[in-house]
């Protein structure tokens, strides 16, 4: 990866690093992850390897579990990379086909992350969970419309910073 690309992934993560922090005032089990629109937007403008798209979803899934007051921070480490992996491969498969690609691949990303953040807490600590919520189905009830609002948010973010994102990087690179 380029020296431009890495700063370009490093500064969206921070940014991402920096909402997600203002959101912690947010309470819940599990509460929206705007991290996840930064990273799906630098993979969308950057295009990284498979392995950098790893790696940037360590650095994020890092980012998440440090700053979460969620049921299981270190499930971040998983959902976070699996997520960024998630956009990168909807993405390569739809960037050529409309322009508005960038739409279902952080949409999908989202989910993806959210899903396995979920599953992962479920799976690592149950018995917390199940002193919380009565089921593992009221936890996933609780849950899922905290995912699936969060991957709409991030979607619409993204495709509304995509455009003016592209255009700064395709002028310096002029």
């Amino acid at each position: 990866m380029k020296s431009q690309d890495i700063a370009i992934v490093g500064i969206l993560l921070a940014v991402g690093a920096i909402v997600r922090y203002l959101s912690l005032i947010i309470p819940g089990p599990i509460v929206s992850n705007l991290v996840i629109a930064f990273y799906c937007l630098a993979i969308i403008l950057v295009m990284p390897t498979f392995t950098e798209v790893i790696g940037i979803g360590i650095v994020a899934g890092i980012v998440c579990a440090f700053l979460s007051h969620s049921i299981f921070p270190p499930a971040n480490l998983i959902s976070e990379p699996v997520g960024a992996i998630a956009c990168l491969v909807t993405y390569t498969s739809l960037r050529n086909k409309f322009s508005f690609s960038p739409v279902p691949s952080t949409l999908v990303g989202t989910l993806i992350s959210g899903s396995t953040f979920v599953i992962v807490a479920m799976i690592m600590i149950a018995p917390a969970i199940l002193s919380k919520f009565a089921t593992m189905g009221a936890f996933v009830a609780a849950t899922v419309p905290i995912v699936i609002g969060t991957a709409i948010v991030n979607a619409i973010i993204v495709q509304i910073l995509y455009l003016p994102a592209s255009r700064v990087l395709a002028r310096g690179k002029a």
